[in-house]
Parts: C-alpha cells; sequence; structure tokens
C-alpha cells in the first residue's frame, strides 16, 4: 500500500501546484486588464484635456480679435 498512497500524495500534491498555477496566472491576467483599464482611461483624460485647451485657446483668440 505504500506505493498507492505515494503516488496518491504526489498526484494531490500535483493537482495543488496546477491550482496554484492557474490562480496566479488568472491574476496575473487581471492585473494586466486593470493596467490596459487604466492606461486607456489616462489617454482619454489626456485627450479631453487637450481637447478643452484647443477650445478655450480658440475663445481667448475670438476675444482678442475683438
Amino acid at each position: 500500500m505504500g506505493f498507492l498512497d505515494d503516488a496518491k500524495e504526489a498526484a494531490e500534491a500535483t493537482g495543488e501546484k496546477i491550482g496554484d498555477w492557474v490562480d496566479d496566472t488568472k491574476e496575473r491576467i487581471e492585473d494586466k486588464v486593470d493596467e490596459v483599464k487604466a492606461d486607456a482611461e489616462v489617454k482619454r483624460a489626456e485627450a479631453e484635456r487637450d481637447s478643452v485647451h484647443a477650445r478655450n485657446e480658440y475663445k481667448e483668440r475670438l476675444r482678442d480679435d475683438d
């Protein structure tokens, strides 16, 4: 029975190792998704800032022309 017990323990350890790997991979993917979302939000905010800046400059030029 010792051989079967050893094989069972080895299989359980392998299963735990695979489970840990799956969990780690899932966390890495979630972290990357969060990073991509954050980068997209920053780019959107920068584009909005640039748009507001350009609009304000245009309005200022219109005021100066009067």
